[in-house]
């Protein structure tokens, strides 16, 4: 989709045409995320579907807890194989 958009404040055009070259980025795409940020269609909003939040928090009970848990899926029924 294309659009053409006037009146553009001269703060407005100086500061995408800063953030553009300070990104590398062409004056199109500053202009863009911009607009889907003002709209709160921002990706950073979106939610994470990672784990990535949990680094670091696991504390050494919990890991003991852990692995004493997975320590009995490590057992083989044999009377289940039969």
């Amino acid at each position: 989709m294309q659009y053409t958009i006037r009146q553009v404040p001269k703060a407005v055009d100086k500061a995408l045409r800063a953030k553009a070259k300070a990104e590398g980025k062409s004056l199109n795409e500053v202009a863009v995320q911009a607009l889907r940020t003002g709209l709160g269609l921002d990706d950073s909003n979106a939610p994470k579907r990672d784990l990535s939040f949990l680094v670091g928090t696991l504390t050494p009970e919990d890991a003991k807890a852990m692995d004493e848990a997975r320590e009995m899926f490590e057992q083989i029924d044999e009377d289940a194989w039969r």
